[in-house]
């Protein structure tokens, strides 16, 4: 009995800590001196023994039943449902919009932000309703820019916009994304500016990233950087320039010579939001989540029940 009621409160610790206190699974694993998967189950046990109640308040029964499935199989503390609306344009504006909002409802204050179509979705959406006397008060890039001539993938002008649309003040990282080798990744990572941008990447209470899909032909840059790595462990998707499988192992290459936020500093950030475009796929998000770096989720209703139906 002695055993069981100890059991219950140090169930009761890891989920206080967890939920309530926005520690991360592997710094309560650190704690605790166990392996981050035992944290999860030890989360799930706990919702499982009633230790831990999930309420959300979600308009629709089906949808405050698909955000509590996800909230309870990958651990996440906040999930923003949007309908399939019109196009794919204008679901990305929906999802885009609700990003922002939700960025407002968590008070988030330090932001760092990644790239890509949604990201540019994002500004957007600000050039048509700017929130300059939000909670916002920094922004800067997870990684480099990218040399190609696509404004969504330019990190710093990414910053300069939404820092500008939201009344925040601005840092940039005047590094590629992708350096040439080893030796010039180590000269750029050893500069100043790059060592100002990680300080900000420790400080941040919140960091938005895109779930991209892995491509069926690897762009130029990712067969340099991996090979055929991506594909003989089976790759489906991206997170800034890392690439997962569906199991959520990051794969990497000893030819990677990217220039972002390493993910052990992304791990010890308290939020991280995993953002989903219109043509996410349900691979890619599933893999995204398996890696445990999420702690919200913002997602169609139809890829969050493609999703469930899939593991179902």
């Amino acid at each position: 009995m002695q055993d069981s009621q100890e059991r219950l409160r140090r169930l009761a610790h890891v989920a206080t800590r967890y939920y309530l206190e926005d520690w991360k699974q592997s710094d309560i694993a650190k704690e605790l001196g166990v392996s981050r998967p035992l944290v999860s189950r030890m989360l799930s046990e706990a919702r499982e023994l009633g230790v831990v109640e999930i309420t959300v308040h979600t308009p629709g029964q089906q949808r405050q039943d698909l955000t509590e499935q996800l909230c309870v199989r990958w651990s996440l503390r906040d999930v923003v449902l949007c309908p399939d609306a019109g196009g794919d344009g204008q679901t990305n504006q929906t999802l885009a919009l609700a990003a922002i909002d939700l960025l407002e409802r968590l008070r988030a204050r330090r932001v760092g932000i990644g790239w890509g179509h949604f990201i540019g979705q994002m500004v957007t959406v600000l050039e048509q309703e700017p929130r300059r006397h939000g909670p916002v008060q920094t922004i800067c890039p997870l990684l480099g820019s990218a040399g190609i001539p696509i404004r969504n993938y330019h990190s710093n002008e990414n910053v300069r916009l939404l820092a500008e649309r939201l009344g925040a003040e601005p840092y940039f990282l005047n590094l590629p994304a992708l350096a040439q080798s080893w030796e010039e990744r180590e000269l750029l990572c050893s500069t100043h500016l790059y060592r100002q941008t990680h300080l900000q990447w420790e400080q941040m209470d919140t960091a938005l990233v895109n779930i991209g899909n892995y491509p069926s032909t690897p762009d130029f840059a990712s067969v340099a950087r991996y090979g055929d790595l991506l594909h003989r462990n089976r790759a489906c998707g991206r997170l800034l320039n890392y690439y997962f499988n569906q199991e959520g192992e990051i794969i990497t290459s000893d030819r990677d010579f990217a220039i972002q936020i390493p993910r052990e500093v992304l791990s010890r950030c308290p939020r991280v939001i995993g953002l989903c475009s219109a043509n996410t796929a349900a691979s890619a998000l599933e893999g995204a989540l398996n890696t445990g770096l999420f702690t919200a989720l913002v997602v169609r209703e139809g890829l969050a029940e493609e999703l469930l139906r899939g593991r179902g």
